[in-house]
């Protein structure tokens, strides 16, 4: 007997759930932006000194790969777990262990104190925030799109990926702040641990934002469904969400990653790297290229929901391809434009860039959860996401930083975003229209064949 399909969540509540998963996504960007941050202005004195060769080899390793690293562990985890217990429960302990690692940042002692212990117990907190991420993107989208009706699911999923430019924007803002109000010898000496430790109180409005939610509805019907399966007589044992990810969604699996690719490398060039090629290949300074970043940010974080209502009429294929395409194609012309020397054609490079980005992030979170099967959705979702980061994500800085290095010009950079493209043009090209699709009756069809395959 199929589960009853539950009624849409009144708009109140939506809203409420909305602002649960935005403050969640929004510390986990902050935590990692600040982390960088922090690592380029004093880690490297404090946590790192150079006259410690160990040191510095943790430095290298620890920076930026251990926080990807510990993204899949994540994913795999709070997959599991939020598939069997509930979406809303996995989202509180995620938000705890990442503000929590972030907090503990700010009040440890550093390698003047207590030596190479420092960087130690540094690597350790940066695993505890990757492992944390790893489960907190699925998380909070599913209890978005499991509680808003088809219709306008793009729109409201889209809100806690702007999370990305909120946490980018509220970590730069605060490390100016700080920099801009102290001296250096004070910003060294304790002004750096102010913005780790005001995580803490990020997480507590988190906490009460997301313990006053309720349940995914959609969660709640497919639990239910699955205890009466499993209590008929003869009915064969649950798999574990993994293994039926496996086998009943592993083409999403691969489609999600593979959709993942440009939008991972093109955000992390965009972002990241530019701050690179601006300063070192063309001279400007990096207060310039960081604003040109930050008013960026502010214009992603506009358009992505606009980019996620217009996935609502188009669907989730057209938009992302969209954005896809244009990733490519804006490339060569965005390097150009900075090799221009100037702050306009620097922000407009990094803004179009951005816009276009968005158009792949928007309906990314809408367009996943449409994929998978509601047992198994945390695990399809964040499998999908957080391996690809880890071939993506992870490595794109230093790829094109590599590619700069040896060839001295950004042409290898543009084909390297460019095949990036191509992949995810491919991927969602193979992927189904997903727009309009009952969440509830993935999960009773899935089950249905599973029962035929049973009954053969």
């Amino acid at each position: 007997m199929a589960a009853a399909t539950p009624s849409p969540t009144p708009p109140g509540s939506l809203k409420r759930i909305v602002a649960a998963s935005l403050i969640g996504t929004t510390i986990e960007w902050y935590d990692f932006f600040l982390y960088g941050s922090a690592a380029a202005l004093v880690f490297n004195r404090l946590f790192f000194p150079e006259s410690d060769p160990l040191v510095g080899t943790l430095l290298s390793f620890l920076t930026y790969a251990v926080g990807f690293a510990a993204r899949p562990l994540g994913a795999l985890v709070f997959g599991h777990y939020g598939d069997r217990l509930g979406r809303k429960k996995l989202l509180v302990l995620s938000l705890l262990l990442m503000g929590g690692a972030t907090f503990a940042i700010g009040l440890l002692p550093t390698h003047a104190t207590i030596g190479s212990a420092a960087p130690v117990l540094l690597t350790v907190l940066r695993l505890v925030q990757g492992f944390a991420l790893g489960g907190e993107w699925g998380g909070a989208v599913l209890l978005v799109s499991e509680h808003g009706d088809a219709k306008r699911r793009g729109f409201w999923a889209s809100w806690p990926q702007t999370g990305a430019p909120a946490g980018q924007l509220l970590a730069t803002g605060v490390l100016s702040a700080l920099t801009a109000l102290l001296s250096d010898a004070a910003f060294a000496s304790w002004g750096w641990r102010v913005p780790f430790l005001l995580s803490g109180v990020l997480v507590i409005v988190g906490l009460w934002i997301r313990l006053s939610v309720d349940e995914s509805p959609v969660f709640k019907a497919a639990l239910a469904a699955a205890e009466r399966r499993t209590s008929e007589p003869g009915a064969a044992t649950e798999k574990m969400p993994l293994v039926a990810v496996l086998k009943h969604h592993w083409r999403d699996v691969l489609i999600a990653m593979g959709a993942r690719m440009a939008e991972n490398i093109s955000y992390y060039v965009i972002t990241a790297f530019i701050l690179v090629y601006a300063t070192t290949q063309v001279g400007l300074s990096k207060q310039t290229a960081l604003n040109t970043v930050l008013i960026g940010s502010a214009v992603h974080f506009a358009v992505i929901p606009l980019w996620g209502a217009l996935s609502d009429r188009l669907g989730r294929r057209p938009v992302y391809l969209i954005g896809a395409v244009g990733v490519g194609a804006w490339m060569f012309p965005f390097f150009s434009l900075i090799d221009r020397g100037t702050f306009g054609s620097l922000l407009l490079a990094v803004t179009v860039g951005l816009v276009l980005h968005g158009a792949m992030y928007a309906p990314q979170a809408a367009f996943f959860s449409e994929m998978f099967a509601t047992r198994m959705r945390y695990s399809g979702a964040s499998i999908g996401a957080q391996f690809s980061s880890v071939a993506a994500g992870a490595p794109a800085p230093l790829v094109a930083t590599a590619l700069l290095a040896d060839h001295g010009t950004s042409t290898p950079i543009s084909l390297y975003v460019m095949a990036a493209a191509l992949i995810t043009v491919v991927a969602v090209v193979c992927a189904r229209e997903t727009r309009d699709r009952d969440l509830g009756e993935i999960e009773e069809r899935t089950a249905s064949d599973a029962r035929v395959r049973a009954d053969a």
